[in-house]
Formats: structure tokens, C-alpha cells, sequence
């Protein structure tokens, strides 16, 4: 893929024959992993795909299989001051005069949205120029962003049969699609769950994004290292740690004698999913899309104070399915958590149940889904 600050494909570059989709997602994991996996399943059915974004976080935008990566400015419209909120409205409006460019040179047949404020700038530009639009809300609630552009797309793809927030007119225009999910965990879902066994080693994975990681770091390696010892010597520790955490963390199991590999970030995280007998993280839709279609046992944390309780909402539906245990923060003491992971270690049945049941909430088709819908879109345009 190649990045570009303003845009530089000329109308005389792209074929009236060409089959094109722009694709609009914030750059974190949440947004871009679908649009990954989207872009994954268009080119497999031979349409152009181009990818505009801000990119905040390049370790989740690199290799994204677009032709052309576009960076637009943009802004949260959280301004409580009319100084912020003449800065937020500048920035929107040169994001929306970049976009209005990018849509007049590449000349998509429709454009998608995965949420994230920097999705706001081309799905106008999109709107105004006459093109198709689309909106997926990966999350069990309609998002910040996603509500303010759903009146005024031509379809929305929800992830969960029943989406917070999704009401009135755009409740007719709501197609359910499920959370698509890259090729990388499609191929981890065919790992059957190995149920572990008395005295087996025991696989636990942690990880929380770059929101989350913190908390993991402060609370679970004082809840490993406290563990019974029949369960202590069978652990295996893989967790994700930001930067400035990771020698504590490294150094809190080297002197407890835990085995444990712990990096800033993991490219091949759903393999290392489809290894684990236990997950600890937080609900972000990408996480518990993943954790679904692969079929592992979770205990989930939903990140506190977030806006919409859109992870509250992730993780309570996973709960209720039987698929993970939801925990919120403010419960999960470094005692509890110690004793959850001993009980867990030591009931394989519940582990089986757990990763059985989050399986059958799995959506393996919503890719297959979501690109018939985009299809269905550019109909419109042609």
C-alpha cells in the first residue's frame, strides 16, 4: 500500500471499468481490523480497495491491503470551549475540503464507514458527491460518530442482532452482518480448543490494547505469582505490556519463577488466541468478534468510563451466552482475580463449556456478509 498526506490519483488513473470501494475507519484495531477484513474479501472478489483514515496507530494500519492509504485531517467533537470548538470545526472542515478531493479523483462506487470521528470527514464528502454510502457499528451499542452519520447513509451493518441506540428510520436500513474478521483468525478458528488437563501446562494470554494494558499489568502478575502452587507450576504467562511497563512486569515473573513472554504488542495475536485455555482482556468488538470465531474462554474487563458503555454491552452479551465471564474493574481485585484463574485452571469442564458456547456465538460468514452488502451499495452508484 502506499501512504499519501493529500491526494494524488488523477481521474485519468482510474478506469471507468474499475470496480472501486473507498473504505473510512479511525486508526485504531477496533475500526481497522474489520476494514481489514473487508478489504481482504473485495480484493478476493476483484474490486479496488482504497483506505482513508488518520492512521494514529501505524502498528495496526501496516500491510493494509489497500491500493492507496489517505490521511485526512480530523478531530473529536468533544470541544467544551468556544476556543476548542472553533479548532475541532476548522479541523473538520479541511478534512471534509481533502475528502471532497479524494472522492472527485478516485471516484468510488461507495464508501464504508467503521466508526471513529476520522470517518466523519469522507462519509460527507461521499454524501455530497452523490455516492452510496454505508456505515458497521462493530460494538453492541450505535457509536458517538456512527449516530451522528446513520441518518444520513444508505445502509448500516450491525454486528449484533440487537444494536443500543439503533432506532427510528434507521432501524429500516439496518442489515445484521456480524463483525468481520481478518483471514489470520479465520485460519486460527480451524485449531480445535485443547482442553487442559490435570498437571498439563496451562496457557493463559493477556492482553488489553492500548487503553487496557495498564491495568493488566498492575494487577495480574501479583495474581499469578500468588497462585497455589499446583496451579502456579503449570502456568504459562503471554502478555501484552505497554512500553514503560514492560521490564516491571517482566521482572515481577522472572522473580517468581513464571514462565511468561511479554511484549508491547503481538502481530500473530489470534494464533496465540487459538493456543490459550484462557483469555483475560478487555470487550472491544474486535476482541470478542475474534475470541468468538476462534471459540475461547474469556474473562473479560470492560474498559471503565467509556463512552456509551459500548464494552459493558460487548462483554455482557458474550456473559449471557455463556462464552466468558464479565468482571467489571472496580471488582476485580488482585484476590479475586487470583482466585477466578485457580478456579478456572482447575475446572477443564467449564473451560469446554465456556469455549464451546463463545463458538456458537462466532460469525466466521460476516465478512461474506458485509461484502454483499457493499456490492449491493455499488449497485446503486452504476
Amino acid at each position: 500500500m502506499t501512504r499519501h498526506e493529500p491526494a494524488h490519483v488523477t481521474s485519468a488513473q482510474i478506469s471507468t471499468k474499475t470496480r472501486n470501494v473507498m473504505l473510512a475507519a479511525g486508526g485504531t484495531g477496533g475500526h481497522l481490523f474489520p476494514a481489514f477484513a473487508l478489504a481482504e474479501e473485495l480484493k478476493r472478489r476483484g474490486i479496488v480497495v482504497d483506505l482513508i483514515t488518520d492512521l494514529r496507530g501505524d502498528r495496526y494500519g501496516d500491510d493494509f491491503p489497500a491500493r492507496e492509504v489517505y490521511r485526512v485531517p480530523s478531530a473529536t467533537l468533544a470541544a467544551k470551549t468556544p476556543l476548542a470548538a472553533a479548532k475541532t470545526t476548522w479541523t473538520l472542515s479541511r478534512g471534509l475540503a481533502h475528502a471532497m478531493g479524494v472522492m472527485r479523483r478516485v471516484k468510488p462506487q461507495a464508501v464504508i464507514g467503521f466508526g471513529g470521528y476520522p470517518t466523519f470527514p469522507p462519509l460527507l464528502a461521499a454524501k455530497l458527491s452523490g455516492i452510496p454510502t454505508g456505515l458497521h457499528e462493530q460494538n453492541a451499542v450505535l457509536g458517538r460518530a456512527n449516530r451522528m452519520l446513520a441518518r444520513r447513509v444508505n445502509a448500516i451493518a450491525t454486528s449484533f442482532e440487537r444494536t443500543s441506540l439503533l432506532n427510528g428510520n434507521m432501524i429500516g436500513k439496518a442489515r445484521y452482518t456480524g463483525n468481520p474478521v481478518r483471514d489470520i483468525v479465520i485460519a486460527a478458528s480451524a485449531r480445535p480448543f485443547n482442553v487442559p488437563r490435570p498437571g498439563d501446562r496451562f496457557e493463559l494470554l493477556v492482553f488489553g490494547g492500548s487503553q487496557g494494558a495498564r491495568f493488566f499489568a498492575d494487577a495480574v502478575p501479583p495474581a499469578i505469582v500468588s497462585l497455589a502452587d499446583d496451579v502456579r507450576g503449570r502456568i504459562h504467562v503471554t502478555q501484552q505490556a505497554r512500553d514503560e511497563d514492560l521490564a516491571r512486569v517482566r521482572d515481577a515473573y522472572g522473580a517468581a519463577g513464571i514462565t511468561a513472554t511479554v511484549e508491547p504488542f503481538f502481530k500473530d495475536l489470534p494464533e496465540r488466541m487459538a493456543a490459550a485455555h484462557l483469555v483475560i482482556g478487555r470487550a472491544g468488538a474486535s476482541t470478542v468478534a475474534e475470541l468468538t470465531v476462534i471459540g475461547r474462554p474469556s474473562i473479560l474487563v470492560p474498559l471503565p468510563h467509556a463512552l456509551d458503555n459500548d464494552q459493558l454491552q460487548n462483554a455482557t452479551r458474550l456473559a449471557e451466552a455463556g462464552g466468558g465471564w464479565a468482571i467489571a474493574q472496580r471488582d476485580l481485585s488482585v484476590e479475586r482475580l487470583r482466585g477466578e484463574i485457580e478456579r478456572l485452571a482447575r475446572d477443564q469442564a467449564a473451560l469446554e463449556v465456556a469455549a464451546q458456547a463463545a463458538k456458537s456465538q462466532g460469525r466466521p460468514d460476516a465478512v461474506i456478509r458485509l461484502a454483499d452488502l457493499a456490492e449491493d451499495l455499488m449497485l446503486r452508484r452504476a
